[in-house]
């Protein structure tokens, strides 16, 4: 078998393998903490309900076997479990196939809660973590060189990560080639945080260095991380730095933050070190034979399942975000392909009053991080991922994005469900739940620096028309 070590890329797998396990264990307590309302025996898109629908072979999950919210518990604290450990270098220090073992074990946990989470579990960072948590599986322990043929694999999803962003903002919204889409991306993005208001108000040629910046960093760097060293170091210090930016600018969960652990995957130990001295091994065990056979199989495995997302990068029907097959193993990613102009929140409001009349009292159930009292200073919360209230952003696009979470959402706030609750910032009911609930629909934009000083507030936002009538349970 030929030798496949790349020895100069120790400190490429210790950021990979820590990067992943600490991105790993955030899934998991998000899951352990925000699954059973959302998706658990009595959640808004219960598990059960999908497991009788989907067999195994389309939704491969360990929870086809049983699931309870006991179970998911478990199952969320053991990977957190793991996590962690890989996070301190234990695994990393047994054997092989231990160390292959605990990998395969996160990756398996983590695949079997995504493929039961529906929609609260339908984004691209799921995909990308799960895709490169795979990858980890053939890193190898402390005892071997990391393999040459996993670091380009590292490279290649990197690459697709970038690009396919790129290529949709290419093929998709005008704004991207007229440069004005950064315009209004602050404002509009899904979860703004406490900078976006300030990145907002950059002036218009800074919005238009941003769109130039990101088609390089999307469409031309990513070519970068195939040539040699140390260009494919710098190529990849570059892209990172936009990450970063990103990660400055909004909460996007941890999307950033796992491209950011794919990228150092071009990060050579013989560049770091001559910034940044770092003692490393001098030599290592050889692989043995069976090992690489297995790297050699998953390197067949990425250049033929690798087929559908490049034809789906060729496409001018291009995909934003696309698993091909149900174990995640090589996808397709994209984001933000289309940019809104105009900001809409939708407005959860309930009462106690039995009747309905124009002095009915009616008060605002706060979430954790979506725009809601206009004086609140948007939160950081990434790479902690609030599903909720993620999706409520996708709410006003269209109805088809409530789905039947989000009535199932308002039934529990009138049911004063304590799970559901605990998903929100403020209940303005704590002695009992409203008699009424209803939505309406308000326009948010940001304040400007003259409307912020007099009168404290980041938002200005007005009633547009009602998204849902008043409701109230049938208590017969």
């Amino acid at each position: 078998m030929p030798d496949l070590a790349a020895p100069d890329y120790q400190i490429a797998r210790f950021l990979i393998e820590r990067g992943l396990a600490t991105i790993y264990l955030i899934g998991f307590v998000v899951a352990a903490i925000q699954f059973p309302a959302l998706c658990g025996e009595r959640g808004l898109q219960p598990a059960p309900r999908l497991l009788q629908a989907v067999p195994f072979r389309r939704a491969p999950s360990l929870f086809h076997w049983r699931y309870s919210d006991r179970i998911l518990g478990i199952v969320s604290w053991l990977g957190a479990a793991v996590s962690l450990s890989f996070i301190l270098g234990l695994p990393q220090a047994a054997p092989l196939p231990v160390t292959m073992a605990a990998w395969l074990v996160l990756w398996a946990l983590y695949l079997s809660i995504v493929n039961v989470g529906g929609t609260f579990y339908g984004f691209g960072w799921e995909t990308l973590l799960l895709e490169a948590g795979f990858l980890a599986v053939f890193l190898g322990n402390a005892e071997v060189a990391p393999p040459w043929p996993v670091i380009l694999a590292y490279r290649w999803l990197g690459f697709r990560v970038e690009f396919g962003a790129g290529m949709i903002k290419l093929r998709g919204d005008p704004c991207w080639r007229s440069l004005q889409c950064m315009d209004w991306h602050h404002e509009t993005q899904p979860l703004p945080n406490p900078l976006s208001w300030l990145f907002h108000h950059l002036p218009r040629p800074i919005h238009r260095v941003e769109v130039v910046g990101n088609f390089i960093a999307q469409l031309v760097l990513p070519f970068g991380l195939f040539l040699p060293q140390p260009i494919a170091s710098l190529v990849a210090v570059l892209m990172i730095a936009t990450q970063l930016y990103l990660v400055v600018s909004g909460n996007y969960a941890w999307l950033n933050w796992v491209t950011i652990v794919v990228l150092t995957s071009a990060l050579a130990d013989p560049v770091v070190t001559s910034v940044i001295p770092v003692a490393l091994a001098t030599s290592f065990a050889p692989m043995p034979a069976w090992f690489l056979a297995a790297i050699f199989a998953l390197s067949v495995l990425v250049i033929v399942l690798s087929r559908y997302p490049v034809l789906n990068l060729m496409s001018s029907r291009q995909a934003m975000n696309a698993s091909f097959e149900p174990l995640r193993l090589v996808n397709t990613y994209g984001a933000f392909g289309t940019v809104s102009r105009t900001r809409y929140e939708v407005v959860v409001e309930g009462t106690l009053d039995d009747e309905l009349d124009a002095t009915t009292e009616w008060l605002e159930y706060e979430f954790k991080a979506k725009p809601g009292d206009p004086k609140r200073l948007p939160p950081q919360v990434a790479p902690y991922h609030l599903r909720l209230d993620w999706l409520m952003w996708f709410l006003p696009l269209s109805p088809v994005y409530g789905g039947d979470w989000f009535p199932a959402f308002l039934v529990r706030l009138l049911e004063g469900d304590p799970a559901v609750l605990r998903l929100i910032r403020r209940n303005p009911f704590p002695g009992r739940p409203p008699v009424y609930i209803r939505a309406r629909l308000f326009r948010y934009r940001y304040t400007d620096w003259a409307e912020l000083r007099r009168t404290g507030a980041w938002w200005e936002r007005h009633p547009v028309q009602e998204f849902v009538r008043p409701l109230r349970l049938d208590r017969a």
